[in-house]
């Protein structure tokens, strides 16, 4: 079977060529080698290939091979892979010092004036709903429900909710 020719669709003649001596034959190569690239390039009239390009053809297919076996093995969500580009930058000390300096003012300001009472609020609001919460679990541990006790109406919503 020959090869086929891209744009005609065509059978190309002569697939097997004669190597030197005329007794072996072997498939057309597509490397050549640079002796038969110049001449190929001169013009000059095809004749049998030479050692070195059955050679380099040889060394190109292997090649081929060896790279297509690679892919076929390849895994290409294996942690490794990813592993090897780490880490993708080195760290910039210096400027993590600077953003380190900056949120620790920031910090600073944020707790003087109104806002050294947000923290104080903030824990006095979780100490609150903690409250609450045993509270809620002693009235079902009793049975009784929270609208039996007494608790201002603010608070109802917080007791009665569950």
């Amino acid at each position: 079977m020959g090869l086929l020719n891209s744009t005609l669709n065509q059978a190309v003649e002569n697939e097997w060529v004669t190597l030197p001596g005329g007794e072996l034959e072997g498939r057309r190569p597509k490397t050549l080698c640079g002796p038969c690239r110049l001449r190929k390039a001169a013009g000059a009239p095809a004749r049998a290939i030479c050692f070195e390009c059955y050679r380099a053809d040889r060394k190109r297919q292997d090649g081929f091979e060896v790279a297509l076996k690679a892919a076929g093995e390849f895994e290409s969500a294996s942690e490794a892979r990813f592993q090897d580009g780490l880490p993708f930058e080195p760290v910039n000390l210096a400027r993590l010092e600077l953003l380190k300096a900056e949120r620790s003012q920031a910090r600073h300001q944020a707790r003087a004036g109104i806002g050294q009472y947000v923290d104080k609020r903030r824990q006095a609001q979780i100490a609150a709903r903690h409250a609450l919460q045993r509270l809620g679990e002693e009235l079902r541990v009793q049975g009784m429900h929270a609208a039996e006790l007494q608790l201002p109406e603010a608070w109802l919503p917080f007791v009665a909710s569950r």
